[in-house]
Parts: C-alpha cells; structure tokens; sequence
C-alpha cells in the first residue's frame, strides 16, 4: 500500500514552495485528491491524513464511493466530462462540478438540484490548447455562457477550469494557465463575482500556481499510477 499520508505532506509541500516562489499564501490554494478509480480504503487513508476534497471522473465509480462514505465530511467534486442523461446524479451528489462545457448543462444541473442541499459550485471549462479530444467552450463564448449563471438560482458560478495538453512544453502549459488567469480577471472586470481557478496537476502544479491556481487537481502523486474502473 502507497503511503498515502506522505504524498499528501510531500505535495502540500510543494505547494507551499510554489506558493512562496510566487510570493501568495499557500492557504489560497486547495488542494483536490483526483480518488477516481481508487479503491475507498485509499480515499479512506487520505482523510485519516487530513484531506477533505476529492475529485471523480466516472459516475458509475464514484457513487458507490459516495455512499459507502456517507458519514464523513467530504467534498465531493465531479471533475470529468458532462453527458445530458446522467446531470441528474451529478446533481444530487456532488458539491463541486468543474468541467461544465455548455448552458444546456448548466441548466439541466440546475434544474435537477434537490431543494434542500446548497447551490451547486460550478467551473465553467475552457478549451484554450485547442485539442479536438478536449472538452471546454472557446474563450469567445465565455461572458455569454457565464451570463446564464445569473438565472441559474441552484447553481453558483465559481470560476473556470482547463487542462493543457501533458505533451506541450513546459511554456506552452503556462501560457495556458496564463490566458485562464485572464478570462477570470475579465469575468472579473465584468461584474461577476468569481473567485476559483481550477488548474495543474501532478506534472505541472507549480506552472499553475505562479499563473494564479486556486485548486489544484491532483492524483498519479497522491495515489499512484492511473487504473481504469
């Protein structure tokens, strides 16, 4: 078994350094365990440790998660693609939904949100390296999908999420994180009250944090090697 609790200190510590080399408090960023395809007992050894966030790509995975970890006091977030016919689960489980590429979803989110949980955090996700796999709306899209949030009463926009391609170069990668940065100081400038960038990971977290990260994603360095459900 992986020591879970001393990859979790070894990376808050590389947070705190990249945080220091760009001059921000290290409490300004969180830290999201990536626990998709994991067993529980792994999620279960990062929260003896002190982690509280968790981030999960695959409903049919995580929910069983959710549920068998009931009791704790977890922030689940649904980082993976958005498909129409399963918003609803993603609606009613989660706290955080990080990749939402449309307003259609937003509002299928929205209008599938019970009653009595608070309103749902949202990142709207940006497609700014270009890649046709990639999801995410273009930046030209942006202050229009970000407009509808404000009739989305169970539904609170938060910020914006992207990811660069892993195989561009280390400038390539910052630069993206950089033009990130810049569309939420527009959304910013245009009124909206938006405080979160969802960007880096195991391989480029320290990119993202010079670039203004407020959550960073992280699971090959928390829990290994990536494994399929």
């Amino acid at each position: 078994m992986l020591d879970i609790a001393n990859n979790l200190a070894l990376i808050q510590q590389r947070i705190a350094r990249a945080a220091e080399n760009a001059q921000r408090n290290p409490a300004s960023i969180t830290l999201l365990a990536v626990s998709k395809t994991k067993p529980i007992e792994m999620i279960e050894a990062a929260y003896a440790a002190g982690q509280r966030s968790f981030g999960e790509n695959y409903l049919q995975d995580a929910l069983p998660k959710i549920e068998a970890l009931a009791e704790l006091d977890i922030e689940w977030h649904y980082i993976g693609r958005i498909q129409s016919n399963k918003t609803r689960p993603i609606a009613e489980h989660f706290a955080w939904v990080h990749a939402i590429d449309s307003i259609k979803h937003a509002q299928r989110l929205n209008d599938q949100r019970p009653n009595g949980l608070p309103a749902l955090n949202c990142c709207i996700q940006l497609n700014l390296s270009g890649e046709d796999s990639k999801g995410g709306i273009q930046p030209d899209a942006l202050i229009e999908t970000a407009a509808a949030f404000n009739e989305l009463p169970h539904c609170r926009l938060r910020g914006l999420m992207t990811m660069p391609d892993p195989d561009s170069s280390a400038e390539q990668q910052q630069s993206v994180f950089h033009q990130l940065a810049n569309c939420l100081d527009e959304l910013k400038q245009q009124g909206f009250d938006v405080d979160t960038l969802s960007m880096g990971m195991s391989g480029d977290l320290e990119l993202a944090i010079a670039e203004g990260s407020t959550m960073v994603r992280i699971g090959t360095d928390i829990f290994g090697a990536r494994s399929y459900p």
